[in-house]
C-alpha cells in the first residue's frame, strides 16, 4: 500500500490552527489546505486498519449527524449528474458491465470497467471513453469540495509485480485525464492494487473481467464539512 508522509498531515493541521474559522480565511489559504490535506487526509484514512479499500475510505470520512446529512445532499445531487454524465456510456454496454455510481455513507463510489477504458495489458485510454471522462470531469468541477481517490485493480494473470505497476499506470492515466479536463490536481490521489483486492473469483472469465476495474472515490473536503456544520452549502 502507497506511504504519505507524516509531514503533510503535520502542516495541514498547522495552517487549519493558524485559522480561527475555516470560513473566515482567504481563497489562497484554503487552497493550500486543500491543496496540502488531500493526500495526507486520504492517506489517514488507508492507513486505518480496514479503511484501506475503496468503500473504506468513504465510510472512514464520515462526519454524521446534521452536517453529515447536508454533505449527502450535496453528493446525492453530484450522483444524478454524474449518472447523466455517463448515461450515453452506458448505453453502449451490457447491464453487467455498466459504469456503476453509488452512493456510500457520505460519499460516492464510481466504477468503470477496465475494458471500456483500455485495451488488454495496456493503459492508453481508448478513445471513446474521452468524451465521457469530460462529462464527468465538468460535474467534478461543479462539486468541487471534495477529494477524490482513484484506485485502479487488474485480474490475477501474471505476476504481482506486473499487475501493480499495470493498476498504477491506469490510475494515472485516468487522473492525467480529469486534469487535462481541468480537474485541480491537488484534489487527486492515485493508487494502484493490481490484484490485491478482487471482487469476484479470478479463475472464470467473468470474475476477472470484474475484477479489472477502476474506481473513483469522492469524499468531502475539509471546506465542505465546515461549511456543512455551518449550514451554508449553495443550494440548501
Amino acid at each position: 500500500m502507497m506511504k504519505f508522509k507524516i509531514t503533510a498531515l503535520v502542516l495541514a493541521l498547522a495552517v487549519l490552527a493558524g485559522c480561527a474559522k475555516w470560513k473566515s480565511a482567504d481563497r489562497k489559504t484554503k487552497g493550500a489546505v486543500i491543496g496540502a490535506t488531500s493526500g495526507a487526509v486520504i492517506g489517514g484514512l488507508l492507513g486505518r486498519g480496514g479503511k484501506n479499500t475503496a468503500l473504506g475510505v468513504i465510510l472512514g470520512a464520515t462526519v454524521g449527524g446534521a452536517a453529515g446529512a447536508v454533505i449527502g445532499f450535496y453528493m446525492d445531487k453530484q450522483k444524478k449528474d454524474l449518472e447523466k454524465d455517463l448515461e450515453k456510456e452506458n448505453e453502449k454496454l451490457p447491464p453487467d458491465q455498466q459504469i456503476k455510481v453509488e452512493r456510500v455513507g457520505e460519499g460516492i463510489n464510481l466504477t468503470m470497467g477496465s475494458g471500456i477504458l483500455f485495451d488488454v495489458n495496456k493503459s492508453n485510454l481508448k478513445p471513446g471513453i474521452r468524451s465521457g471522462l469530460g462529462s464527468m470531469s465538468q460535474t467534478l468541477n461543479k462539486y468541487d469540495e471534495t477529494y477524490i481517490l482513484i484506485t485502479g485493480h487488474t485480474d490475477a494473470d501474471g505476476t504481482s509485480e506486473h499487475n501493480h505497476a499495470l493498476s498504477e499506470r491506469r490510475a494515472q492515466a485516468v487522473a492525467n485525464e480529469l486534469v487535462g479536463r481541468g480537474v485541480a490536481r491537488e484534489r487527486l490521489v492515485t493508487r494502484g492494487l493490481g490484484e490485491e483486492q478482487p471482487v469476484a473469483d479470478n479463475t472464470s472469465a467473468g470474475g476477472k473481467q470484474k475484477n479489472r476495474r477502476v474506481e473513483i472515490s469522492i469524499i468531502a473536503n475539509e471546506k465542505l464539512k465546515e461549511d456543512a456544520k455551518d449550514g451554508n452549502i449553495e443550494g440548501q
